[in-house]
């Protein structure tokens, strides 16, 4: 399975979520990440992502008679290039849109059944916001955009930093002139 298909389903994409920022879980830490989702599903899709080479295992360790595997995310490996993305159909474009939608669904809903959920100090936002933009001004704010968010994706997983899910999406709404 490739990156794109395996990239392709909101539980693995929410468990790649999970694993940025140089995180070590194991699979039961996972569960509890993601607490909408059955203990059987994250352990098949953590197999899945391991066997396609998304995931590691980085450490092992023996805990009452069993082995706890703690995985490492593999940044370069967690990312669909862009000759694959340039290869996708519109039909595929549609289901990978479809999984990257499902998936900011759920991880907004587990965020809202969260006691201490608090949208206002967590800064959350959902906005849109309908611009119009010539060719040379879609690049500049895409680089404008990157030179925001680059900065930031090294980030490790410390005491004093939360993880966000940021999500860009930009796409013409009207045929192009």
């Amino acid at each position: 399975m490739d990156s794109m298909e395996l990239l392709a389903h909101p539980v693995r994409l929410r468990i790649v979520h999970a694993m940025r920022g140089g995180r070590l879980l194991t699979t039961a830490q996972l569960c509890e990440r993601l607490p909408d989702t059955s203990k059987a599903t994250v352990y098949r899709h953590v197999e899945l992502l391991t066997a396609g080479g998304i995931l590691e295992v980085a450490e092992e360790e023996r805990v009452r008679g069993a082995v706890q595997r703690r995985y490492r995310l593999h940044q370069d490996r967690a990312v669909v290039d862009p000759a694959a993305a340039q290869s996708l159909s519109a039909d595929d474009h549609r289901r990978v849109f479809a999984t990257a939608m499902a998936t900011l669904l759920a991880e907004f809903n587990a965020y809202l059944d969260r006691p201490e959920a608090d949208l206002t100090r967590d800064a959350v936002g959902y906005r849109q916001h309908g611009i119009w933009l010539s060719d040379d001004e879609v690049l500049e704010l895409i680089d404008g955009l990157r030179a925001a968010i680059l900065p930031t994706l090294g980030n490790e997983a410390t005491p004093d930093r939360t993880q966000y899910l940021l999500s860009p999406i930009l796409f013409p709404i009207e045929e192009r002139p």
